[in-house]
């Protein structure tokens, strides 16, 4: 059974109800098989998108590290000298552009990857590694596209407990996030507790989560992130451009999860209707000014998963009607 919800139109969420597939997966009620029982999303701080929902920024200074909050939404950590070793070689180094950068350009696409991964439990121990085995999968589907572009690949790792002390400074609380990704440690935070709350043993929502998560990876590891915090500089927590940048952020990761989720459809253990249900979990947030509407949420992903370039996720190029 694949464990699927659809993305509902409206702000109300009616109970869980058992769906059958349509031929096309952008039908109105489409989906996969029934959903288990999970608690609907919570409103949170940042908005919602599949339980992903804080933009940790990364970018590097001469200065020293000293991890601040950015206007209230995003986490910075200046300096990235503590992920593992680098996949390529000293001269590999991250362009910070936007539309510009040479990860939006032509003919580049995440690459296939069959993603093997374990049973999903509830201990800890079985979610590290269902996580562990899923970030595995997404490096190696990345890292093509990383490579073509002539982009860092530094690995990214994840845990299912909060730090004691992070790069990113002090972490959101559960009622903010239940994932964030911090860029000074190139680390997804997915701790245990805030992840079943929020997912239950719903494969596709885990799936969805991880994928964006690490979306943002690839936008530090690409330099989208460091571009994208030098337009982040107004003193006012609530400023309308500030918040618009990072709407164009976290559409851009759901984008990207679902570029993935393209590549690796119908092998290993995502089929193609886990794919498709992963990426109808992007539509299942409320409408959020940092996250974007609803209908947005998922429209980007949509984008990536049909689209299947990275060119698809230039949320940069938009016109500010098709990101709010």
């Amino acid at each position: 059974m694949n464990d699927a919800e659809p993305p509902w139109p409206g702000t109300a969420r009616p109970p869980e109800p058992a769906w059958v597939p349509e031929p096309n997966p952008w039908a109105p009620n489409w989906a996969a098989a029934p959903p288990v029982p999970i608690a609907p999303p919570r409103n949170r701080l940042w908005g919602a998108v599949g339980g992903v929902l804080v933009v940790v920024l990364a970018f590097t200074l001469i200065a020293a590290t000293i991890p601040r909050r950015v206007d209230g939404r995003a986490f910075a950590a200046q300096g990235a000298g503590n992920g593992r070793a680098y996949s390529g070689g000293s001269e590999v180094k991250p362009v910070p552009e936007l539309a510009r950068n040479p990860l939006l350009g032509d003919g580049i696409s995440p690459g296939p990857a069959t993603c093997t991964l374990p049973e999903l439990g509830r201990a800890p121990d079985q979610l590290k590694a269902y996580y562990g085995a899923l970030v595995d999968c997404l490096q190696q589907s990345w890292r093509p596209a990383l490579e073509k572009a002539n982009e860092p690949r530094l690995l990214a790792s994840v845990s299912v407990t909060l730090p004691e002390h992070s790069a990113c400074g002090e972490a959101p609380t559960e009622n903010e996030a239940v994932a964030y990704y911090c860029g000074g440690d190139t680390t997804i935070y997915a701790p245990t507790d805030w992840m079943l709350s929020d997912a239950g043993l719903n494969k596709a929502r885990h799936i969805a989560t991880i994928a964006h998560e690490y979306g943002h990876h690839v936008q530090r590891e690409s330099g989208i992130l460091s571009a994208a915090a030098d337009k982040m500089t107004s003193p006012d927590e609530n400023s309308s451009a500030d918040k618009e940048v990072v709407r164009r952020i976290e559409l851009q990761a759901n984008c990207f999860g679902a570029l993935f989720l393209a590549a690796v459809a119908g092998s290993g253990s995502i089929s193609r209707s886990l794919a498709n249900a992963a990426v109808a979990d992007y539509g299942r947030a409320d409408n959020s000014d940092t996250h974007g509407s609803r209908e947005h949420q998922l429209s980007w992903a949509k984008a990536g998963y049909d689209g299947k370039l990275t060119k698809a996720c230039d949320t940069w190029s938009a016109p500010v009607a098709e990101v709010s």
